[in-house]
């Protein structure tokens, strides 16, 4: 019986980039999750410096990465469906869950409280923290940026005419804005990540033509282009981790030196998009796009799937080697939320992650398991 969805998403005509994309950038935000829970539950990571390396070393591009690559579907998507139907897909696909699994882990939270490390994070309030202030909430400020930046962008796009054009200088003024903001620790709640993370998704707009098209395969895998992007990402996110690491702030440079945060994450995205346009040509570790297809799945339930998994590790397994339980940690909180969206797919408890039935995708589980 095949159980995964993987045949499906592989035999998927999309564009796989894509989701080698979202399958590197969703392992990298995974394992931010994972380190930081590890360190919340008070595990010796002092002793593996090279833990806490590798969580400043990738982070500045991976959120980035996630806008861009929703931005290049915006003109698509607003040709086929329009300013309505977009709008309900995106309530459908993304505010939804955001709302439905941000509720089930805020009251996982409440119960178990004296059994987690979100003791003083949570309360009553953290309910409509999801919509207002989202980062006291945990990983969903994502899902709740994503959505407005995207209602926005759409908004002004058709009932404004604005052109890509003037919605990248408008990009441009909201990060600036949010410059100012976070240089004087000034703090508005989910409107802080709405101004920085635009431009982003202007960025994905202005590009899509380019990097949906045949053209940008032969360039990104090209060698001439390759090797001297390399080399700039190494170096970047070499100077930015040792600056990070310097003042033991892992924001430093994303809230104080947004130029410098700007180049980090265009550096590293592209070094991403050159990775998975490498991929997809010579069909290599194809898991990871069966990983970004599932990214939202796992984005839901990560935290909830890996508390629950470092308790049965440390209290159960007695397992105390922290790489080792890095890894299996790590691993839980990829493949376990995989698994459960396919049991639901079974069970017809889509619902639980979208208000559109993936009708197609039930239709060919069921067809292979007959």
């Amino acid at each position: 019986m095949q159980f995964f969805n993987s045949k499906y998403i592989l035999s998927n005509k999309r564009h796989g980039w894509i989701d080698y994309d979202r399958g590197i950038s969703i392992i990298l935000v995974t394992y931010r999750h994972c380190f930081e829970g590890m360190e919340k539950a008070g595990l010796d990571l002092q002793s593996h410096p090279w833990l806490e390396y590798i969580n400043v070393f990738f982070f500045g591009f991976r959120m980035p990465l996630f806008f861009i690559a929703s931005g290049m579907f915006i003109s698509g998507s607003m040709r086929k469906k329009g300013l309505n139907d977009y709008a309900k897909n995106r309530v459908q696909s993304i505010l939804y869950p955001m709302l439905v699994w941000g509720i089930i882990q805020i009251s996982l939270q409440l119960i178990f409280s004296s059994y987690t490390n979100s003791k003083s994070e949570v309360d009553y309030h953290s309910y409509l923290y999801l919509i207002t202030n989202p980062r006291a909430t945990g990983q969903f400020w994502y899902l709740n940026a994503l959505f407005f930046v995207g209602i926005i962008y759409a908004f002004l796009k058709v009932q404004l005419n604005c052109s890509t054009k003037n919605q990248l200088v408008l990009g441009l003024m909201l990060y600036a804005c949010c410059g100012y903001i976070n240089a004087n620790e000034m703090y508005f709640g989910a409107i802080n990540d709405i101004l920085k993370y635009y431009l982003f998704f202007a960025i994905g707009d202005a590009v899509s033509g380019f990097m949906l098209d045949e053209k940008a395969k032969t360039i990104f895998t090209s060698w001439k282009f390759v090797l001297p992007l390399f080399i700039a990402f190494l170096l970047i996110q070499y100077v930015f981790t040792s600056i990070n690491l310097g003042v033991k702030d892992n924001y430093h440079v994303e809230n104080k030196m947004p130029l410098f945060f700007l180049m980090v994450a265009l550096v590293g995205c592209a070094i991403s998009i050159a990775t998975s346009f490498s991929l997809k040509k010579y069909e290599k570790m194809r898991f990871l796009r069966v990983v970004g297809y599932n990214s939202v799945h796992i984005y839901c339930l990560q935290i909830i799937v890996m508390s629950v998994a470092r308790q049965f590790y440390t209290k159960v397994l007695h397992i105390q080697h922290v790489p080792m339980l890095a890894l299996l940690i790590l691993a839980s909180g990829i493949i376990l939320p995989m698994i459960f969206y396919n049991i639901c797919l079974r069970l017809n408890a889509w619902w639980l992650f979208t208000l559109k039935k993936p009708t197609a995708e039930i239709e060919y589980l069921q067809s292979k398991s007959n």
